[in-house]
């Protein structure tokens, strides 16, 4: 998720057991002028498999990108045909491949031929309610080498609103015989086995409801392989795990693009922990980092705020 899965909030997720976990979306064209950004985004994580999501509309482009990606140390490269941002689609990659499966072919093959590493995708249903085309798109995508292909359970037009349909997915399932997995809407353990008894899917992806919980997968996995309850970290270990992703991006980005950037994920955390609005409000101000970390550690002393 661009802006949201930094090399820092990834660290934490697979040292809390996430099996995999996905780059930030990186532009393949602004990967090969040179963006700082992009190349940010293309960080990996010691220790840990480094799988890169790509995104882009030009078959020469994704393959160079995924190329260099490759020659880095890329592990894996997923190519993003879901994206409904309207700045993506707008510029015919994301979801906006779904409206030309030729393209979308194109560009598949093109990164399969230009890499060893396995290549994966993720997508939709498809653009809207009218062609719902990703049974079709996941034939062309297992028949030009694609690995594995994870499907959010909504179309493109339907943004994140209403409900996954995850009963859906298992149409793509039946489709192919690489491994699908099922995404969109898995806020717990119990919507993972629902997602999985729904569709047939071989996994679950986890998305939105990791921010702020980066433990959430790797609890889930657990959970699914035990029969038992997905059972967060202590309040210590989570609060370990925020301090530690702060740091890291301040680390990266110096103190004031670093805490900016750092907000959101640091409203995340202390949602998860009920903290107070007050202290939320402060934490997501603040321009200092020693009062960050000290906020921080506020919003894990439970017993503090309970007598407070």
């Amino acid at each position: 998720m661009a802006g949201v899965t930094d090399a820092g909030m990834r660290r934490v997720a697979q040292r809390r057991g996430a099996s995999l976990a996905f780059s930030e979306m990186v532009a393949s064209a602004g990967l090969m002028q040179g963006d700082a950004e992009c190349g940010a985004r293309a960080e990996s994580v010691p220790g840990a498999p480094f799988a890169v999501q790509l995104v882009g509309c030009e078959p020469a482009s994704m393959a160079q990108a995924a190329r260099r990606l490759a020659d880095d140390g890329a592990d894996l490269i997923d190519i993003n045909m879901g994206c409904p941002a309207r700045r993506v689609a707008g510029a015919l990659a994301g979801s906006a491949l779904m409206r030309d499966l030729d393209a979308a072919a194109r560009i598949l093959e093109a990164v399969v031929g230009a890499v060893a590493a396995p290549v994966t995708l993720k997508t939709r249903l498809g653009w809207d309610e009218a062609s719902r085309n990703a049974a079709a798109l996941a034939q062309r995508a297992q028949s030009v080498g694609v690995k594995l292909i994870t499907i959010h359970g909504r179309t493109r037009c339907q943004f994140y609103q209403g409900a996954a349909d995850w009963k859906a997915v298992a149409e793509i399932v039946e489709a192919v015989s690489i491994p699908v997995v099922v995404n969109g809407d898995c806020n717990g353990v119990e919507d993972a086995r629902a997602m999985l008894a729904a569709s047939g899917a071989a996994g679950v992806m986890i998305g939105r409801a990791a921010t702020g919980r980066p433990w959430l997968p790797g609890a889930i996995a657990r959970a699914l392989d035990s029969g038992g309850p997905a059972t967060p970290p202590a309040p210590d270990d989570r609060h370990a795990d925020a301090a530690q992703h702060l740091e890291h991006l301040l680390t990266r980005m110096g103190g004031r693009s670093g805490l900016r950037h750092a907000r959101k994920h640091l409203a995340a955390y202390v949602d998860e922990e009920g903290a107070p609005a007050e202290l939320r409000r402060a934490l997501v101000t603040t321009e200092t980092p020693g009062e960050a970390f000290a906020l921080l550690a506020r919003a894990y002393d439970v017993d503090r705020r309970r007598a407070a």
